[in-house]
């Protein structure tokens, strides 16, 4: 870890750093309470669910995410026109999450830049990692799908229910499993 840079600026760099760095709790305990009322939110309009995801993400125009929705910060998702998300969705931001447009996600859609040092002893010692994750335009991902960390997903493409994508896939494919691979192209 660079001792001259915030924990935020490690985690957005991709490097090792202290989830429970004040900076960073704070961030988390702001994404909490904006959730908690988001959640609140089941039978309001659309317009009114919107006015708290604007506070919440990175970037968002008119967006319909079904609650309950979760996140770690919020603020290192941006999201494209026409973003639908089904209930029980997760993203951990701990990276950027950069969705396009005309993105679909079943229920129960796991998007995870977040991950820990493989090695034990390293792992122990507290430290977290993170890595971007990109979802190009016209993309669905069906219900049960886990994005995991540093992974891009390639425009026009459908991801499988139940997939687990733990590496790139290109765009115009099917691809689905564990781990998620391209079936075919579309």
């Amino acid at each position: 870890m660079n001792d001259n840079k915030t924990e935020l600026q490690n985690m957005l760099d991709g490097e090792l750093y202290v989830a429970g760095d004040q900076q960073l709790v704070a961030m988390r305990d702001n994404a909490r309470v904006l959730l908690s009322q988001y959640n609140q939110m089941m039978a309001e309009p659309l317009e009114k669910k919107n006015e708290v995801l604007k506070k919440l993400l990175g970037k968002c125009s008119t967006i319909d995410i079904q609650p309950p929705f979760f996140c770690d910060y919020g603020t290192h998702i941006i999201a494209g026109e026409n973003f639908f998300m089904n209930f029980n969705c997760v993203i951990l931001d701990c990276a950027m999450v950069t969705i396009g447009d005309n993105v679909m996600c079943g229920p129960y859609v796991q998007i995870y830049t977040a991950y820990h040092p493989v090695v034990a002893a390293e792992r122990i010692k507290g430290p977290e990692l993170a890595a971007p994750i990109t979802i190009g335009d016209n993309v669905w991902l069906g219900g049960g799908a886990i994005i995991c960390p540093g992974v891009t997903i390639g425009s026009n493409t459908t991801i499988g229910a139940g997939s687990v994508v733990t590496k790139d896939i290109p765009a115009g494919v099917f691809a689905a499993g564990n781990p998620c691979r391209v079936i075919r192209t579309i």
